[in-house]
């Protein structure tokens, strides 16, 4: 039980204490991503092998501007999110002023932190980090070492809020679909997960949304969105998104 309670404590950083959590989408058990996904690559692997070249390599980026967009994308939750996209999706996306698009993503996130747990308590994947010093852009810690790595619940949640403001925002699919592959990326930057991790977020997170797309209460909360979001005229230019790639 250790691993679920630190992935879902890691998950829902940034939510403040007294905002009541939203009923996911979907019923428990309705998608079973470790089913789904491969498993991940065993040791002595040429898999496994090709994720420690990443992992070496991308610790060579400590200090580098790719690095502090990594730290930067640390923080999850609706909030932090919706921040991260709103250069790709050219328009401040402010949960105050968008309430209709935070509580769609906020639901969603239930049923991606319900997803990832149980595929990450089934696969249990250690991270990379464990029996070596080298640079991580977070503080070791008991809780990261007894986590899980498999799938990247960073990058099943980036991936997952990507098509869902894709999906809203046709007209700025290519920069926000970028921005979330980013996003994920920043994990295997970050020294917390493996390459193989992020990709296996990445099909977790398409495999929810079309679920989800599938569920009456989601598209009509889509649509709310998306109209929220017509009255939101754009403010910020593609090429301001450089920063974020």
């Amino acid at each position: 039980m250790r691993a679920p309670l630190a992935l879902g404590l890691a998950l829902l950083a940034g939510v403040a204490a007294a905002e009541p959590a939203p009923a996911p989408y979907l019923a428990a058990g309705a998608l079973d991503a470790a089913a789904i996904l491969p498993p991940p690559p065993t040791p002595g692997s040429a898999a496994q092998g090709a994720d420690a070249a990443a992992y070496a390599a991308t610790r060579a980026l400590a200090g580098s501007p790719r690095w502090g967009l990594a730290v930067s994308d640390v923080p999850s939750g609706v909030t932090r999110l919706l921040d991260g996209f709103a250069c790709a999706a050219g328009r401040r996306l402010d949960p105050a002023r968008l309430p209709a698009l935070a509580a769609l993503l906020a639901r969603t996130r239930r049923d991606v932190v319900a997803v990832v747990r149980d595929a990450k308590t089934r696969f249990a994947r250690p991270r990379p980090h464990l029996g070596n010093d080298a640079a991580l852009c977070v503080p070791r810690s008991e809780a990261l070492d007894r986590s899980f790595s498999y799938p990247s619940g960073h990058a099943t949640e980036g991936w997952t809020f990507a098509l869902v403001l894709a999906a809203l925002m046709p007209e700025r699919s290519t920069p926000i679909l970028r921005r979330g592959r980013s996003y994920g990326e920043s994990r295997i930057v970050c020294g917390v997960h493996w390459a193989s991790d992020v990709e296996a977020g990445r099909l977790a997170g398409s495999a929810l949304f079309a679920v989800l797309v599938g569920d009456a209460a989601f598209r009509a909360d889509l649509e709310r969105a998306r109209s929220e979001l017509a009255a939101v005229p754009p403010d910020a230019g593609p090429s301001a998104c450089a920063r974020n790639e």
